[in-house]
């Protein structure tokens, strides 16, 4: 786990999939033909914590939606890049839309993804997570495999190991808690 947690600590920008990571994968369509998706409030607490921190986060993903940028603008997503099926071509040309004095390169990124698209992705990133229901190749090529699936929190457990690489979870944890209080009030 301390190889994990070393390894996350030099993330600079999380790049995430959307069906199957953010989204439990299934698209499901209303009668009138309206797609639509389920995101977990607890992912964007995680993404939501990298930016208190200064960590970028990006989306690719390889459908369009308007739910996605919804859903993005709510979590402070970074970039978002949508309707690219070629992931290390998208992933590539994020990079070079990058302000050159944030110095990030592929291998400051950690990528979250599922199917075989993500793939070529994955191994270009200096760190690579998925899901446990992702595919086996995926699973085979990965650094990390969440204990939760995608759209239940999978997004979360990398958020907080990258917290912790950085050495920020405690901190963020107590911005949550009454601990730094007491803490505080038992010196006094």
């Amino acid at each position: 786990m301390q190889d994990l947690i070393k390894k996350a600590g030099e993330v600079k920008l999380l790049v995430m999939d959307v069906d199957g990571i953010l989204s439990n994968g299934q698209i499901i369509y209303d009668a009138n033909g309206i797609e639509t998706k389920a995101f977990s409030v607890q992912d964007g607490v995680g993404v939501k914590s990298l930016a208190r921190y200064g960590i970028l986060t990006a989306i690719i993903t390889g459908r369009s939606s308007p739910m996605v940028d919804k859903r993005a603008a709510e979590m402070g997503v970074n970039y978002i890049v949508q309707g690219r099926d070629d992931k290390l071509i998208a992933l590539n040309e994020l990079l070079m839309t990058l302000d050159p004095a944030l110095n990030i390169t592929a291998a400051d990124c950690a990528y979250m993804g599922d199917d075989l698209p993500d793939i070529k992705a994955m191994q270009t990133v200096g760190f690579a997570a998925t899901v446990p229901n992702a595919h086996a190749e995926v699973i085979k090529r990965s650094h990390m495999v969440t204990t939760r699936a995608g759209g239940t929190g999978a997004v979360r457990e990398i958020c907080d190991l990258i917290l912790k690489g950085h050495g920020h979870y405690q901190d963020f944890i107590a911005s949550y808690t009454l601990d730094e209080a007491k803490t505080q009030d038992n010196l006094s």
